[in-house]
């Protein structure tokens, strides 16, 4: 008699993204932290590395869950500031959204990103 079949839990695909936040052109003043939090970081804020004398800050978060579009935000000195590299931007959804929501003309929105593997 032949040993039974242990199933393995399915891995759900994931991927890793690097993220940049560059200080805007015209503006002198660099804040002291930017952070970012998402739908990949249960809306906890993690903390960007400042890229040395660039005026960049980058991090690179692994193991987002693939096949999804996911909502972020990007904050400098915990304010929300523009991410020029964002997929596009959304309604936010819920409080933990709205919180970090940027005000824009249309209303708050927060970033997307189409997170797929190939």
């Amino acid at each position: 008699m032949g040993s039974p079949l242990v199933k393995r839990p399915e891995r759900k695909p994931t991927f890793t993204k690097i993220f940049r936040w560059r200080l805007p052109a015209g503006q002198s003043q660099a804040p002291a932290s930017v952070e970012i939090a998402g739908t990949f970081t249960n809306w906890q804020r993690v903390s960007l590395t400042r890229e040395g004398g660039t005026g960049a800050w980058q991090i690179a978060l692994h193991e987002i869950a693939s096949h999804r579009t996911h909502h972020y935000m990007l904050l400098a000195d915990g304010k929300p500031v523009y991410d020029e590299n964002c997929d596009g931007v959304a309604v936010p959804i819920g409080p933990l959204e709205k919180q970090y929501a940027l005000t824009t003309d249309k209303g708050p929105r927060v970033f997307m990103l189409f997170a797929q593997t190939k």
